[in-house]
């Protein structure tokens, strides 16, 4: 079943239990503006809601996943008044959040380019597969700018405090290869079967308890920032609501009975 949203900068097309969300400023290279920001938050709150979306794959028109922030736009970038730490704030973390907190996984395909703040979304993602011409680029150094959106902080816990630095003073164009050796990445696939490929991973996943989905994402997260103590309670309390829920006495009677469990996400 497909159906499509209509947006002006990004297309939603729901493919059966899989949301697909393709930033669409191909001209641009999928560069943010503010109607892009705003239509990017609306669009990820839309899938996160609705209960027949089990996974959301972000990605980008045209040969680029995105090359960061709209330079050119009028009363942006250098525009008196004009305040980046309230549009970084109010106008990207709103978004970014979003996925990041997500009850559901999101998967980022990235062929391309993912430069500047496009990196930190393809990075919030809870997965990446990356084409084999695909590459981050921390482009703020070049500009006399600082990574934002997050990318600190992906960085830092990805790589390590050494790396994360040299990757964002440097410059360098992170192929997609080394992205998965370092662990930015989840798979490198052909640009011509990045879809493809993403979409049947996705499929898979739609096919997984989407409880034990939400739940060990909600965990992840905070095992990024608690001591080992505070993550075995959380994972208690967490495993507390999974134990009780109708898909464990479901999954516990398909695996007796040997068949298919019938996933209900509650």
């Amino acid at each position: 079943v497909h159906r499509m949203t209509d947006y002006v900068n990004l297309q939603v097309e729901h493919r059966g239990p899989v949301a697909v969300v393709t930033i669409d400023r191909p001209e641009k290279m999928n560069t943010f503006d503010a109607a892009l920001r705003r239509e990017l938050l609306s669009a990820a709150r839309a899938v996160n809601e609705d209960d027949s979306v089990r996974v959301v794959v972000l990605t980008g028109a045209g040969r680029a996943f995105g090359a960061g922030a709209d330079l050119t736009e009028q009363g942006g970038f250098g525009t008196p008044g004009w305040r980046v730490d309230d549009q970084l704030n109010h106008e990207y973390k709103p978004a970014l959040m979003t996925i990041t907190e997500a009850p559901k996984p999101w998967i980022s395909a990235v062929a391309g380019a993912a430069a500047g703040v496009s990196a930190s979304f393809a990075m919030a993602s809870d997965l990446t597969v990356m084409a084999d011409n695909a590459y981050i680029y921390q482009a703020f150094a070049a500009i006399g700018l600082i990574p934002d959106g997050g990318a600190t902080w992906h960085l830092a816990r990805t790589l390590g405090r050494k790396r994360a630095y040299e990757m964002m003073v440097c410059g360098e164009k992170v192929g997609a290869q080394k992205c998965l050796d370092l662990g930015l990445c989840n798979r490198v696939v052909p640009v011509d079967r990045l879809m493809d490929e993403t979409l049947a991973w996705a499929a898979e996943l739609a096919g997984r308890a989407p409880l034990s989905l939400r739940h060990t994402k909600r965990a992840l997260n905070e095992a990024m920032e608690y001591g080992v103590g505070d993550m075995i309670s959380r994972e208690a309390a967490l495993q507390h609501l999974c134990v009780g829920s109708e898909d464990a006495r479901e999954g516990a009677a398909a695996f007796l009975e040997k068949r298919s469990p019938a996933w209900k996400g509650r």
